[in-house]
């Protein structure tokens, strides 16, 4: 596998036993870990121990994640889907309850990857019904969002949440009104900030400015960016 953030051809594993990171691009030190299945993969992954994971999304230094499903007979890859790390919030890890009592790691705590609480631009198919999309067109797609990488957790977290309403609209143009439909459910994921319609604002700007959307005027904006197609 090639690097999508550089030039590079190639990943170096890691060190067994390292944790989070199973492989690092050997120029960029892009980190990455894999996740790979003979089934399709559904709106959860399950990933390792929860409080790693989330110490290192916290902290910005979560991996971008290799989802990768193969047919088993065939020795062929499916699908390859990247999610880029500068997507990754503490909204999309999901804490797993304690293994029960008298299992052999009895309270260990593990951890989902939550793929429905990231947008549709997260997820850059590599390779898709076994035929792999030019390297080019991917490393095209993972430039369009590398400014997240400047933002902190929240920051990214409120964009990427405002970017998901966006898409979920289906339209290629929208209103300030179309947004504050979703102004409830924005408040139950981040309930610790009073003044939602303004951070809303906030984020379509952040958009505007990085060539995403448009606005027009009148509270209406016009799509410029479609995410990578489904």
């Amino acid at each position: 596998m090639y690097c999508p953030a550089c030039a590079s051809e190639q990943l170096e594993p890691t060190r067994p036993g390292t944790k989070v990171v199973d492989f690092v691009c050997p120029d960029c030190q892009e980190p990455f870990q894999l996740k790979s299945q003979s089934r399709p993969f559904g709106v959860r992954v399950s990933d390792a121990a929860y409080e790693p994971m989330i110490a290192c999304v916290k902290s910005s230094k979560a991996p971008t994640f290799l989802f990768l499903q193969y047919h088993p007979s065939r020795w062929s890859v499916q699908n390859l889907v990247i999610v880029g790390r500068h997507f990754l919030t503490p909204f999309a890890i999901e804490k797993r309850p304690p293994l029960r009592r008298g299992a052999r790691r009895e309270g260990w705590i593990g951890c989902n990857i939550m793929l429905s609480a990231v947008p549709p631009d997260a997820r850059i198919h590599v390779v898709r019904a076994e035929v792999p999309t030019p390297p080019e067109a991917v490393r095209s797609f993972w430039r369009e969002f590398e400014f997240l990488r400047a933002a902190d957790s929240e920051s990214r977290g409120w964009m990427a949440d405002v970017l998901t309403c966006i898409r979920e609209l289906r339209r290629d143009s929208f209103s300030l009104e179309d947004i504050y439909t979703f102004e409830s459910r924005l408040k139950k994921v981040h309930s610790r900030n009073r003044y939602v319609r303004p951070k809303m604002r906030q984020q379509l700007q952040v958009l505007r400015d990085h060539g995403v959307i448009e606005f027009v005027g009148r509270g209406e904006y016009r799509i410029l960016l479609m995410p990578p197609q489904e």
